[in-house]
Protein backbone atom coordinates (compact mmCIF):
# COMPACT_ATOMS: atom_id res chain seq x y z
CA UNK A 1 0.00 0.00 0.00
CA UNK A 2 1.07 3.54 -0.77
CA UNK A 3 -0.55 6.66 0.62
CA UNK A 4 -0.22 9.84 -1.43
CA UNK A 5 -0.82 13.40 -0.26
CA UNK A 6 -0.71 16.34 -2.67
CA UNK A 7 -0.11 19.98 -1.80
CA UNK A 8 0.76 23.24 -3.48
CA UNK A 9 -2.43 24.02 -5.35
CA UNK A 10 -4.07 27.42 -5.27
CA UNK A 11 -5.18 30.45 -7.24
CA UNK A 12 -2.76 32.05 -9.68
CA UNK A 13 -3.02 34.53 -12.53
CA UNK A 14 -2.45 33.48 -16.10
CA UNK A 15 1.25 33.41 -16.88
CA UNK A 16 2.14 32.56 -13.30
CA UNK A 17 3.72 29.48 -11.77
CA UNK A 18 2.93 26.88 -9.15
CA UNK A 19 4.77 23.85 -7.86
CA UNK A 20 2.78 20.86 -6.73
CA UNK A 21 4.22 18.29 -4.36
CA UNK A 22 3.10 14.77 -3.57
CA UNK A 23 4.50 12.94 -0.57
CA UNK A 24 4.27 9.16 -0.43
CA UNK A 25 4.20 6.96 2.65
CA UNK A 26 4.00 3.23 2.96
CA UNK A 27 5.94 0.97 0.66
CA UNK A 28 9.26 1.96 -0.90
CA UNK A 29 8.70 5.09 -2.97
CA UNK A 30 11.46 4.30 -5.43
CA UNK A 31 9.74 1.08 -6.46
CA UNK A 32 6.91 3.07 -8.09
CA UNK A 33 6.64 5.18 -11.17
CA UNK A 34 4.74 8.36 -10.43
CA UNK A 35 2.33 10.46 -12.40
CA UNK A 36 0.32 13.65 -12.26
CA UNK A 37 -3.22 13.69 -13.60
CA UNK A 38 -5.83 16.41 -13.81
CA UNK A 39 -9.58 16.63 -14.10
CA UNK A 40 -11.49 19.76 -15.03
CA UNK A 41 -15.23 20.13 -14.33
CA UNK A 42 -17.26 18.08 -16.77
CA UNK A 43 -14.18 16.49 -18.32
CA UNK A 44 -12.40 13.20 -17.97
CA UNK A 45 -9.27 12.83 -15.90
CA UNK A 46 -6.10 12.41 -17.93
CA UNK A 47 -2.39 12.08 -17.38
CA UNK A 48 -0.42 15.31 -17.49
CA UNK A 49 3.03 13.90 -16.81
CA UNK A 50 4.70 10.77 -15.51
CA UNK A 51 8.17 9.79 -14.40
CA UNK A 52 10.02 6.50 -14.12
CA UNK A 53 11.14 4.99 -10.86
CA UNK A 54 14.69 6.29 -11.28
CA UNK A 55 13.56 9.66 -12.59
CA UNK A 56 15.43 9.23 -15.86
CA UNK A 57 12.40 8.89 -18.13
CA UNK A 58 9.40 11.18 -18.38
CA UNK A 59 6.25 11.58 -20.43
CA UNK A 60 4.15 14.70 -20.95
CA UNK A 61 0.77 15.46 -22.43
CA UNK A 62 1.05 17.68 -25.50
CA UNK A 63 -0.97 20.36 -23.75
CA UNK A 64 1.74 20.93 -21.14
CA UNK A 65 4.98 20.18 -22.97
CA UNK A 66 7.51 22.96 -22.50
CA UNK A 67 5.57 24.46 -19.60
CA UNK A 68 5.39 21.72 -16.96
CA UNK A 69 8.22 19.68 -15.48
CA UNK A 70 7.85 16.54 -13.42
CA UNK A 71 10.63 15.49 -11.07
CA UNK A 72 11.12 13.31 -8.05
CA UNK A 73 13.32 13.08 -4.98
CA UNK A 74 13.45 9.46 -3.84
CA UNK A 75 15.27 10.42 -0.65
CA UNK A 76 12.29 12.60 0.31
CA UNK A 77 9.59 10.26 -1.06
CA UNK A 78 8.28 13.18 -3.06
CA UNK A 79 7.26 13.87 -6.64
CA UNK A 80 6.88 17.41 -7.95
CA UNK A 81 5.12 19.14 -10.79
CA UNK A 82 6.54 22.53 -11.67
CA UNK A 83 3.95 24.43 -13.68
CA UNK A 84 5.01 27.57 -15.54
CA UNK A 85 3.21 29.87 -17.97
CA UNK A 86 -0.11 28.76 -16.55
CA UNK A 87 -3.27 29.25 -18.60
CA UNK A 88 -6.92 29.34 -17.58
CA UNK A 89 -7.41 25.98 -19.30
CA UNK A 90 -4.97 24.45 -16.79
CA UNK A 91 -7.63 24.94 -14.11
CA UNK A 92 -8.43 21.52 -12.66
CA UNK A 93 -8.05 19.24 -9.70
CA UNK A 94 -4.59 17.71 -9.89
CA UNK A 95 -3.94 14.21 -8.61
CA UNK A 96 -0.75 12.27 -8.13
CA UNK A 97 -0.71 8.54 -8.66
CA UNK A 98 1.63 5.56 -8.45
CA UNK A 99 2.08 2.65 -10.83
CA UNK A 100 4.58 -0.01 -11.76
CA UNK A 101 5.65 1.74 -14.96
CA UNK A 102 5.60 5.41 -16.00
CA UNK A 103 3.90 4.54 -19.30
CA UNK A 104 1.29 2.38 -17.62
CA UNK A 105 -2.37 2.74 -18.50
CA UNK A 106 -3.33 1.42 -15.07
CA UNK A 107 -2.48 3.40 -11.97
CA UNK A 108 -2.82 1.68 -8.63
CA UNK A 109 -2.74 4.38 -5.96
CA UNK A 110 -4.16 7.89 -5.92
CA UNK A 111 -3.98 10.98 -3.78
CA UNK A 112 -6.98 13.07 -2.81
CA UNK A 113 -6.22 15.88 -5.25
CA UNK A 114 -5.34 19.55 -5.01
CA UNK A 115 -7.21 22.35 -6.76
CA UNK A 116 -5.40 24.61 -9.21
CA UNK A 117 -7.27 27.66 -10.48
CA UNK A 118 -5.80 29.97 -13.09
CA UNK A 119 -7.51 33.30 -13.56
CA UNK A 120 -7.41 35.25 -16.81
Amino acid sequence: QVQLVESGGGLVQAGGSLRLSCVATGRTFSSYAMGWFRQAPGKERYRVASISRSGVSTLYADSVKGRFTISRDNAKNTVYLQMNSLRPEDTAVYYCAAASQYYSASWNYWGQGTQVTVSS
